[in-house]
């Protein structure tokens, strides 16, 4: 059966390792038959959140930018992929905004059950994505519904197509072939 992926790359770097990263499953997952919604926030216009909470009476979001649209179509996806360089350890902060700006989905029905991690960092240890991870857990924790499938971390890639040729890139197809 296919499915719905909404595949979310949060670097605003052009031609950046994590984009290339999230290329390669949605290509797996487009091979595999499914629908692909390829979000790049480069471009976008993300305000911060207010914490106003006005979001929780009206059902949207009072700051009218582009995380609006981004957030109708991740309440119907099936599937959710993250994609972001790692900076200092954690997320990007152009994810973390877009996840707080996201607060209006907290209340409403979603479809999304398979959530998808894929990030890339100048430093290559295995712990690199663990608190970028962790970070994603607690938007995860928050939909019971959905869980953390699988993630992919590419390290030693610092300049814009570094990542080319790396295995990672057969992992993150792998994964979306999978999906």
């Amino acid at each position: 059966m296919s499915k719905k992926v909404v595949v979310i790359s949060t670097s605003l770097r052009a031609n950046s390792n994590s984009n290339v990263l999230a290329e390669s499953f949605a290509k797996g997952a487009k091979d595999a038959g499914n629908e692909i919604d390829f979000i790049s926030l480069r471009g976008k216009s993300i305000g911060f959140c207010t914490g106003c909470l006005a979001c929780q009476e009206c059902g949207e979001c009072v700051i009218k930018d582009d995380a609006l649209e981004i957030t109708e179509r991740v309440l119907e996806a099936d599937v959710v992929v993250w994609a972001t360089p790692i900076y200092y350890y954690e997320m990007s902060g152009q994810m973390k905004t877009l996840i707080d700006r996201m607060n209006s989905m907290f209340p409403k029905d979603y479809k999304f059950r398979d959530v998808y991690f894929m990030s890339a960092a100048a430093e290559d240890e295995e712990f690199v994505p663990e608190k970028a991870v962790s970070g994603l857990g607690g938007w995860i924790d928050c939909y019971e519904k959905a869980e953390l499938k699988g993630t992919v971390f590419c390290g030693g890639v610092t300049e814009p197509g570094d990542i080319n040729g790396n295995e990672k890139l057969s992992a993150a197809y792998e994964m979306g072939k999978n999906v």
